[in-house]
């Protein structure tokens, strides 16, 4: 096997099509074919089930795929450390987070690393949970900033802090006027929600249901930016991070703290187990948790 072609399965597997496999590689689909079926022949077995116009990867090709993204996993953990040897005047470090610790948490620890590490090229990539856990776990970034726990073997997972959750109303609602509200003054109210495919709408559907809350979900939208906008409008009500909806300072919203039940998410910081942290990663994780610390404190 050659790791040219390894890169070449990787993408026809990534994408399930060989056009598209073959423009992200920048050759022919002709030769991207032609180099998975020598690979085909030195594995013994077939690597794809192409059924009309779809490609189906194999039992094979799936035990296969997994070994290749250990094999490419080991080799960045090999450019890592030789760069560090160099004294790590360059690199880059990618970072996906939550959304709700886009604007609150990273910020300070962003400046301080650039102060540390200015030839450090670093990516920050605001993501759902589940698209953090995914990238991790497919080398596509250095650590993530995730709901803790993770239940993933192949992760280190540490806890930061409790984040918690409070009530963003209109300016001119009924509920405005309250310094703290129960949950249950939720029921059957308009609220605007994120959609199903985050946790915090996971989350929040198991509260509500735990405390036979049935409230009246009038919008589902995927951004935290987007909600805010659409309660501001006077649209409904919602309930996200305490913290990002302080961070919005929006004008036309009233933030009401949950009275009962106290209601928080967990926070924590993962990387991929055994992955090689350089010097700037160690860095910025420790700048990470000291942050968390002060926090906890407050």
């Amino acid at each position: 096997m050659e790791l040219r072609q390894l890169e070449y399965f990787v993408a026809v597997c990534e994408e399930l099509h060989f056009t598209r496999a073959a423009e992200r590689l920048n050759i022919s689909q002709p030769s991207l074919s032609q180099q998975i079926r020598i690979l085909e022949h030195n594995v013994g077995l077939p690597l794809f089930d192409r059924i009309g116009k779809k490609t189906i990867i194999t039992e094979s090709g799936q035990i296969l795929l997994k070994h290749c993204y250990n094999v490419f996993h080991e080799l960045e953990q090999a450019r890592s450390a030789i760069a560090e040897l160099q004294g790590l005047t360059r690199g880059s470090l990618k970072i996906g987070a939550i959304y709700s610790v886009m604007n609150d948490l990273l910020p300070p620890a962003i400046l301080s690393f650039q102060q540390s590490y200015p030839q450090v090229e670093l990516s920050l990539f605001g993501l759902r949970n589940g698209d953090i856990i995914h990238m991790l776990l497919h080398n596509e970034i250095d650590m993530g900033i995730i709901i803790y726990p993770t239940l993933h073997d192949e992760l280190v997972a540490t806890y930061l802090y409790d984040e918690r959750l409070a009530i963003a109303v209109p300016d001119n609602h009924p509920l405005a006027g309250c310094t703290e509200i129960k949950l249950e003054s939720l029921h059957h109210v308009p609220v605007i929600a994120l959609q199903k495919t985050y946790y915090l709408r996971e989350y929040m559907d198991r509260v509500y249901k735990d405390n036979d809350i049935v409230p009246r979900v009038v919008m589902e939208l995927n951004t935290m930016d987007s909600i805010i906008c659409m309660v501001g409008q006077g649209a409904g009500v919602t309930v996200l991070p305490l913290p990002y909806l302080q961070a919005s300072k929006q004008a036309a919203i009233r933030v009401i703290p949950i009275a009962d039940p106290n209601l928080s998410i967990k926070i924590g910081m993962a990387y991929r187990r055994n992955k090689y942290l350089c010097a700037a990663s160690r860095v910025f994780m420790e700048q990470i948790i000291v942050l968390a610390k002060q926090r906890n404190c407050l």
